[in-house]
């Protein structure tokens, strides 16, 4: 019974950790300018709001792990790959 209490906070804080980090991916996204995209020959802007509203939708509807891993894979390839470069091409890197 516990064990079975502790496995749904688990999977509570995923869901919450990754709609945090989705919601992020979104807004970053959206703040960056629309010609940065083109220059690091990645998507276009509208392309990755898409993608990363979409996903923050289904984490919403679907819920639960399923929803989660969805949401966590989009915000994740956008923040491991397309944000680095949009930093550098726009000179906001470290």
């Amino acid at each position: 019974m516990i064990l079975a209490n502790l496995t749904g906070v688990i999977a509570f804080v995923i869901v919450i950790a990754a709609a945090g980090v989705g919601l992020y991916a979104f807004v970053h996204a959206a703040m960056q300018r629309a010609d940065a995209y083109t220059a690091v020959d990645k998507l276009t802007k509208p392309v990755w709001l898409a993608i990363l509203g979409v996903a923050l939708l289904l984490l919403f509807l679907l819920g639960g792990i399923f929803g989660a891993a969805i949401c966590a894979c989009a915000a994740g390839v956008y923040l491991a790959d397309v944000r680095p470069k949009l930093l550098e091409v726009q000179g906001k890197s470290r």
